[in-house]
């Protein structure tokens, strides 16, 4: 904590006038400096957009406070989001179980996969569906990477 020392103003014959806080002598001396008065008619000549500005501000706190504390608006707002994500998160999931399942029989089947085999599983609706998909992709991307 700053501590408050009392400094005598003397008047101009010297005599002692009244005890003054040296905080505001110091003030007094920072306001007579020439940058500190430019400063300050640089903010009496901006105060109405400082104003304007101030309640810009006030008014948006004000609707930041009543939305953060409006239980319902949250409650809505969490329902929302939980409406958007949860079909997503369930859609990972089933991914995820597919992706161990089949995991789990590649641990278990150890047969090789022979040109028949190849030939047998691009009948398969899926298999052609990740061809076409794997096709595309990499024809985007090659023609993302001519561009640059």
């Amino acid at each position: 904590m700053s501590e408050t020392s009392k400094q005598a103003v003397l008047d101009n014959r010297g005599a002692e006038v009244q005890p003054v806080v040296r905080e505001q002598l110091d003030v007094l001396d920072q306001l007579m400096k020439p940058e500190v008065q430019e400063s300050l008619t640089v903010l009496v000549e901006n105060l109405p957009k400082l104003a304007e500005m101030v309640t810009l501000l006030t008014k948006t706190y004000d609707i930041v406070q009543n939305v953060v504390t409006d239980k319902v608006l949250i409650e809505d707002i969490k329902g929302g989001v939980e409406e958007f994500v949860k079909p997503i998160g369930e859609k990972a999931k089933g991914l995820a179980a597919a992706a161990i399942e089949a995991n789990d029989r590649t641990q278990v089947e150890a047969s090789t996969v022979g040109l028949f085999g190849i030939l047998k599983m691009l009948k398969d609706p899926q298999v052609q569906k990740t061809l076409r998909f794997a096709q595309a992709f990499l024809e985007v991307v090659g023609e993302k990477n001519q561009q640059r």
